[in-house]
């Protein structure tokens, strides 16, 4: 058992021997050149100085310089005038002063201070390289050339086998398309891929963009931003939590919060994603799609299940379409529809399939309706095919204006006249100025033009052979009080802005109410 123990003991400290000669021979500096030697007891004891063309060696890595001051005990060295480090074929370090460890491997260089790795260049006025690591750390001020990409920073270091630079405090990329401003970076000289790590800026010549964290390529001009990320042009502005963008292609995804500003044509695009496709000048936002258009007197509230943008040739604004469950709300104006046309040239916007409109106490619908908006205010309406128009009198009954087509005027917001063209015909409550009812009005005629007051019928010109009758309440027909095709839809109208994100029924808009059934009164 002793002789097993001692065999053990014996073989453990023969293996300690072999790695510390091992590792004693591997932190050998070599001298390989040098015109003069000599030994110079001024400069210290132990320490050999080398003069002329002076090449010394550690493992694969070579150190050329003019002079050099040797310490062949403690493996250290100085090295003065055309220092150069090979560190491997593609890797060179260059300086005017190297102060070198060869028991750590270590070598700080300084003034004129150049790393060269490839077709990387980094230049400062003072560098550490730790061999081991095979990291190079400077402290204060570099500046690095990779391709077309010029960076600057206070501190940084390189990771020569990975192909990355680190930068912080005062960073700055130039490139052709992009200046950049950040405070961390990682830089990638193999895919010229820039990583950001703290608040960024990168100002372009037709856009700026922020962001907190994300990466961009400098070579392939494709960038995926992944917090706080704000895209701003000359018209548009653009927020999102999480954002690509490949400039070559001009396609853009956005995620989370997105919101797109046009102050251009006053309009704010929301939604909880969002794509766009610059070069077919095209975009959309969807997942609680949301449309503001805004001016000095009051703003649209547009909800619809996906909302379109297309632009011009100059990347303005020109048309929005929104697609499916339409809803909007303005102070003066509310409507619900299947789809929406917005054409920001002109402000006008049309409505298709089952469109209603309500404007103060009168819901219009029609197949469709146009409204034209002038000097930020209320202008016209078109409705085409089946046109209604419908207002509450009392809780007895309803105004109702029926024809093929209508063109509405307003004034001031409010409707002032309407010209029916078509099977024209009205039912409505004729009252005193103090409010007593006269009777019930039935007209028809081919055209007619109505004006309104207040939002009440004051007088109505027939422009060929009307039929016009007026009933008591007592004796109007049950049959006459609503014409045919009459729908009462106060239930879908909106109440105000967050009600345009309410759901509703397809079925219910076809909905028809007979008087007295009606579930609100408006």
């Amino acid at each position: 058992m002793h002789s097993t123990k001692h065999f053990l003991l014996t073989g453990i400290l023969l293996m300690i021997m072999v790695l510390s000669a091992f590792s004693q021979q591997k932190t050998v500096i070599h001298i390989e050149k040098a015109i003069e030697q000599q030994y110079n007891k001024n400069l210290g004891p132990d320490i050999e100085r080398l003069i002329g063309n002076v090449i010394l060696r550690q493992d694969s890595t070579w150190f050329y310089c003019d002079s050099a001051h040797l310490n062949e005990k403690s493996r250290n060295f100085d090295a003065f005038g055309n220092v150069h480090i090979k560190v491997s074929d593609t890797l060179n370090i260059y300086g005017d002063l190297l102060k070198y460890n060869g028991e750590r491997r270590e070598a700080e260089l300084f003034n004129n201070v150049k790393l060269i790795d490839d077709t990387t260049i980094l230049e400062t006025g003072y560098l550490i390289y730790y061999r081991m690591n095979k990291l190079a750390v400077y402290p204060d001020n570099g500046i690095i050339t990779s391709g077309e990409n010029v960076l600057k920073s206070k501190r940084g270091y390189y990771k020569s086998d990975r192909k990355e630079f680190y930068f912080s405090q005062d960073v700055e990329l130039i490139n052709p398309e992009y200046t950049t401003y950040t405070d961390t970076m990682m830089f990638n000289t193999r895919t010229e891929t820039a990583w950001f790590y703290s608040p960024t800026l990168m100002r372009g010549d037709d856009r700026t963009v922020y962001t907190e964290y994300g990466w961009y390529n400098t070579r392939t001009d494709i960038a995926q931003l992944e917090r706080n990320n704000q895209l701003s042009g000359q018209e548009q502005y653009v927020e999102s939590d999480w954002m690509f963008y490949d400039r070559n292609t001009g396609y853009g995804y956005a995620k989370g919060n997105v919101v797109v500003t046009d102050t251009t044509h006053k309009m704010i695009l929301k939604g909880n994603t969002g794509r766009i496709w610059e070069d077919e000048g095209r975009s959309y936002v969807t997942d609680n799609a949301l449309a503001i258009t805004y001016d000095k007197n009051d703003s649209l509230y547009l909800h619809a299940d996906t909302l379109f943008m297309f632009f011009d040739s100059l990347r303005e604004a020109r048309e929005m379409r929104a697609y499916f469950n339409v809803r909007f709300f303005r102070t003066d104006l509310q409507g619900v529809c299947d789809s929406l046309v917005y054409h920001s040239i002109d402000s006008t916007m049309r409505m298709y399939k089952s469109p209603v409109l309500w404007s103060s106490k009168n819901q219009l619908t029609a197949d469709s309706i146009f409204i034209i908006i002038a000097n930020e205010q209320l202008d016209s309406l078109v409705m085409y095919n089946s046109a209604f128009i419908v207002s509450r009198d009392s809780i007895e009954g309803f105004n109702q204006i029926k024809g093929k087509n209508m063109v509405g005027f307003f004034l001031e917001n409010e409707l002032d006249k309407i010209d029916v063209d078509g099977n024209a015909q009205t039912v409505y409550w004729v009252r005193e100025d103090d409010g007593n009812l006269v009777g019930i009005n039935l007209a028809q005629s081919s055209t007619m033009s109505i004006k309104l007051e207040e939002n009440t019928i004051k007088g109505i010109t027939y422009f060929s052979s009307p039929a016009e009758v007026m009933y008591p309440l007592k004796d109007l027909p049950k049959e006459e009080s609503v014409l045919k095709g009459f729908k009462w839809l106060s239930d879908q109208r909106p109440s105000d802005k967050n009600d345009i994100f309410r759901k509703v029924e397809k079925e219910q808009l076809i909905l028809e109410e007979k008087p007295g059934n009606e579930k609100q009164s408006d």
